[in-house]
Parts: C-alpha cells; sequence; structure tokens
C-alpha cells in the first residue's frame, strides 16, 4: 500500500492525525523514537550522538562536523528502509524529502492557529500558557534548521508537500478520512517499477550512511545517489590511495548493484 510521511508545528495535532491513520488503515506509525531506536542498533556512540542532534538546528561548525554528517546519513538511511515496507506512517525527519519522487508516497504538512496549538501543549506536556508558547516557537525553529541543513530545503514551504492542513479550518476526524481516501487513491501507483526506485533510492541511502560513519573516511565533499543505472559517488578526495578505498567500501555496501565514480581529486 501507499506511504505517508507527515510534517506538522509542534502542537498542531499531526501526531494524533498520524496515530489514527495508522490505526485505521493498520499501517506502521514511525516516529522520533522509532528511528532513534534504529540508529541506536549502530553503536553507542551514535546512540548518545543521535540525543543531541536530532531536530537540531545546527550551528555552522556542526554541519561540517563528521559525525554530523554520520548522524544525518543514518537517519535518513532508516527512514527509507522503512519505507520499503510500505504501510507506513513516518512522522517527520525530513520524509517528505526523501520519498517525494516516489508515486505512491503522499507527504502532508499539518498547521494550526498558535493560540490552538499552545492550548493542546498545555493539556498534553502539562505547562503553563507561556512555556507552552515557548516550547512552540523554539521547537519549530530547531526543526526548521534541521530541515535546512539536512537537506537544503524549507520545512515551512506549502509547495513541497502533496496537502497542507490547518487544524484552524479543519478538525482531526475530517483529515483523517481525506487522507485515508487519498492514500488508498495513491495505492494504484504501487508498481513493481516504482518500488525498484525506492529500493535503490535505500541502498544509496545505505552506501552513503556506511561511508560517513567510518571515520577513516573524512572527505571534504561527497554525494552519493542512484540515477537509474547505478549508484554514483560524486566528489572530492585526497588521493588514488583514499579512491580505491571508497570505491572498494562503496561496492561492498551497495552488493551486486552497480557503482560508478565520478570523483575528483583535491587540488
Amino acid at each position: 500500500m501507499a506511504i505517508l510521511t507527515i510534517s506538522r508545528e509542534f502542537g498542531s495535532g499531526g501526531r494524533e492525525i498520524g496515530r489514527a491513520v495508522a490505526g485505521l488503515l493498520g499501517y506502521d506509525y514511525v516516529n522520533k523514537e522509532r528511528i532513534l531506536d534504529d540508529i541506536k542498533a549502530s553503536g553507542k556512540e551514535w546512540e548518545a550522538r543521535s540525543k543531541d542532534l536530532d531536530e537540531h538546528n545546527p550551528t555552522t561548525w556542526e554541519k561540517y562536523d563528521w559525525s554530523y554528517r554520520g548522524f544525518g546519513a543514518l537517519l535518513q538511511s532508516h527512514v527509507l528502509n522503512h519505507a520499503l515496507k510500505d504501510n507506513v506512517v513516518i512522522m517527520g525527519r525530513g520524509g517528505n524529502f526523501l520519498v517525494g519522487d516516489i508515486p505512491y508516497a503522499l507527504s502532508i504538512r499539518v498547521t494550526a492557529p498558535l493560540e490552538q496549538r499552545i492550548e493542546r501543549i498545555m493539556k498534553r506536556e502539562s505547562v503553563d500558557r507561556g512555556t507552552a508558547l515557548w516550547l512552540a516557537e523554539k521547537t519549530d525553529k530547531e526543526r526548521a534548521g534541521f530541515i535546512l541543513a539536512l537537506y537544503h530545503k524549507h520545512w515551512e514551504n506549502p509547495s513541497e508537500y502533496d496537502m497542507t492542513f490547518d487544524l484552524g479550518t479543519k478538525n482531526i476526524d475530517e483529515i483523517v478520512q481525506i487522507v485515508k481516501d487519498k492514500l488508498l487513491e495513491r495505492d494504484k501507483f504501487n508498481t513493481v517499477e516504482a518500488r525498484k526506485v525506492l529500493e535503490m533510492k535505500a541502498i544509496a541511502a545505505k552506501v552513503r550512511a556506511g561511508i560517513l560513519t567510518d571515520p577513516g573516511f573524512l572527505l571534504p565533499t561527497l554525494d552519493i545517489f542512484y540515477d537509474e543505472k547505478a549508484i554514483i559517488l560524486k566528489g572530492t578526495i585526497h588521493n588514488p590511495s583514499e579512491h580505491k578505498r571508497l570505491e572498494d567500501a562503496a561496492k561492498r555496501l551497495a552488493g551486486d548493484v552497480p557503482v560508478r565514480c565520478e570523483l575528483h581529486y583535491r587540488v
């Protein structure tokens, strides 16, 4: 069946919508805790880093730090692995930017008037109004910065989503029904060809995560993606020895999928 990704303002009701759709359709519900549990399996050092880096607006120094790039690559790889299973609701983590070109994926954004969000946060978190306002503003700012650093996209841009819902004009039950119907429509696009594209994206993400979490590779620039024929390694490296180690690592991680290098030496 189709895939649903949800981006939401803090306290907007997006969490409740995601859980309701998952329950209605029998979908797996993949939230922050599920992804961080996946990352923990990569080692204690990544478990510790994930607590500090997830949905964190990074400083300029952090953006280019090895550990931040590695964490981002791991996160994206695990999100795509969950998407491969179908029948899944993926909450946040920029899921829409990862599966936006998959025809059987539906990406939605959920917003709500600030006062409504404050009331929901106060009730959910058992905090006063001032704290609820602070949480809403701080969390949204962190999420926006996190998405911009990881995907170079603007989190709040409605054109990045298939549908945007405002809880000020529709209630949760209405939105859940609309989303359910849209997902059932999208299911017809779940073809062998479309699934193959998603599978190759997931393998490319696996290669990228394997390399960027390896402290033996401290590369100035590196992009790894699938171009419908092979997994491409594109970027800047230091010397022929590093080229060979990088290519060998990529081929090992890619398995039977062809790998092509478009690497340049740093001058």
